[in-house]
């Protein structure tokens, strides 16, 4: 996300940090979204000669998000078109003109599921978060 969009600009500009905002701020500073980000690089699809993937951290993001405020693949969808912390935090803005749909969302799932990556994503984070004296729980929306 390079370049704020106007509702961005407008959105940034509030006052009060919802306890979301705060939240999701706070799991960017802790999760290890790089090391996260090479456990699943090798099976990510690569960009060739069809439409480009999105990003793999964009995928990650909402995959987490997904876990943590028990969204569907519609419904993590829905959130990214109506919330704008939840696409700040995936690093999608509406003036990209893309945003995953929900078969998009589905097929990231099947992907570290079919590797079996969803157990190793959860440990590597659990490790890493206990290592500094923190827990994590499930969240809502």
């Amino acid at each position: 996300m390079d370049q704020l969009s106007f509702s961005d600009a407008e959105y940034s500009g509030k006052r009060k940090q919802t306890r979301r905002e705060k939240f999701l701020g706070e799991m960017e500073q802790v999760v290890p979204w790089s090391r996260l980000e090479r456990l699943i690089e090798p099976d990510y699809p690569k960009a060739g000669n069809g439409r480009q993937p999105y990003p793999l951290a964009t995928m990650l993001r909402i995959y987490f998000m997904q876990q943590w405020y028990s969204l569907s693949d519609p419904a993590a969808e829905d959130a990214l078109y109506e919330i704008t912390s939840m696409r700040q935090f995936a690093k999608l803005t509406l003036s990209q003109g893309r945003i995953p749909d929900e078969s998009t969302i589905l097929q990231f799932r099947h992907l570290l599921e079919k590797n079996n990556l969803t157990e190793a994503l959860f440990a590597e984070v659990n490790v890493h978060l206990q290592n500094k004296g923190l827990m994590l729980r499930q969240g809502t929306l």
